[in-house]
């Protein structure tokens, strides 16, 4: 049993996907946070992220794996636990720029595949529906206002100690929502099979429900 959650940056996807999953007793599988983990090598190795050539070469270098510890995904890089180097704004940037390049998607989506196909997941992204999981038995678009996803990531570096501004995160968020819809590979839209849920004015608790209820009602979950 597969089940496809896509939207745009901010929307709440992982939150509500882990939440669910938990619930549910499937696997929870972050796609967003392997793009990321992509990015962080090219950051780490110097590469541009305009210089598809090397960032081609580099994809080809990195072991990326998967496991799971106390129910908690941990993406692996080249055998280290990178989850706590992957939330910063310049890694997300560097993994929005960067996901667009074939060599990268390709590595990624063959992962993701073979995940869906040995056991019941949840996976969230950007393409997912439409493209990584294009038969899942349910699929959600997630989404909210830049306002709103904005103001979610201001209070959540603010609660880290960091200092940001919410006009240049919302304007931040607005700038990659446009690499993100317009980009030629696999570009975020909804799929047409896919249940629209705005979170705006939603707790995640509704949120949740809400995704609750579609799965019950078209597959009795």
């Amino acid at each position: 049993m597969n089940i496809a959650i896509d939207g745009p940056a901010g929307a709440g996807k992982s939150t509500i996907a882990r939440k669910l999953a938990e619930e549910l007793g499937y696997v929870y599988v972050d796609t967003g946070a392997m793009y990321r983990a992509m990015a962080l090598f090219f950051l780490e190795q110097g590469i541009a992220a305009s210089n598809e050539q090397e960032i081609s070469a580099a994809a080809s270098l990195i072991d990326l794996s998967i496991r799971y510890q106390d129910g908690e995904q941990q993406v692996l890089l080249n055998g280290e636990n990178v989850n706590r180097k992957i939330r910063t704004e310049e890694v997300g940037n560097m993994a929005s720029v960067t996901s667009v390049y074939p060599d990268v998607r390709r590595k990624l989506v063959a992962l993701q595949q073979k995940l869906a196909s040995d056991t019941d997941v949840i996976m969230d992204g950007r393409d997912i529906g439409t493209c990584v999981l294009p038969n899942a038995e349910v699929k959600i678009y997630l989404t909210a206002s830049s306002a709103t996803r904005a103001k979610r990531r201001y209070d959540e570096l603010c609660a880290k100690g960091e200092t940001c501004d919410l006009n240049e995160i919302r304007l931040d968020i607005e700038e990659r929502d446009a690499r993100d819809m317009n980009r030629e590979t696999s570009p975020l839209k909804q799929a047409e099979d896919a249940v629209l849920v705005d979170s705006s004015d939603l707790t995640v608790e509704e949120v949740v429900e809400t995704i609750r209820r579609i799965c019950r009602k078209n597959h009795s979950i």
